[in-house]
């Protein structure tokens, strides 16, 4: 049986590379207008990544315990920007979704979406930095 307190190690590697991926994938469909498979691609990608997202925070926020110290002071800054990822990625998402539906993704309203995706991509990059930094630098999960 894995342990609970395993399961955010496990999941949240899924959302980070979901949605560096996806937004670089969206970035080259947005220049590339011949393609739209590329861009396409990149919005399953910020779908997919927005359910991982909730699955990692979700699993961080109920499975991981409290810290002391300058640890402890890194981990609230990860559940800080981490908060800030799910919140960006689901607004990005859902602002997407909307102007897919309404088949507006072709007009000026793509580049607020892209940048929308990309404040969610600055906040997932630095919410796995600080991830890292617990494992590595504090020896967080080994």
């Amino acid at each position: 049986m894995i342990p609970v307190s395993h399961l955010h190690p496990m999941i949240v590697h899924f959302p980070v590379a979901i949605i560096i991926v996806g937004f670089l994938f969206d970035l080259t469909g947005a220049f590339l207008h011949k393609d739209h498979c590329i861009a396409r691609a990149g919005y399953y990608l910020e779908v997919i990544g927005m359910v991982a997202a909730i699955a990692g925070w979700g699993s961080g926020y109920f499975f991981t315990s409290p810290l002391e110290g300058e640890a402890g002071i890194v981990l609230d800054n990860h559940y800080r920007f981490a908060t800030i990822t799910l919140i960006s990625i689901i607004v990005a998402t859902l602002f997407r979704m909307v102007i897919v539906y309404l088949k507006k993704d072709e007009t000026r309203l793509k580049w607020l979406a892209l940048l929308l995706y990309f404040i969610a991509f600055l906040a997932v990059s630095y919410t796995g930095f600080l991830g890292g930094t617990l494992v590595q630098d504090f020896m967080i999960g080994l």
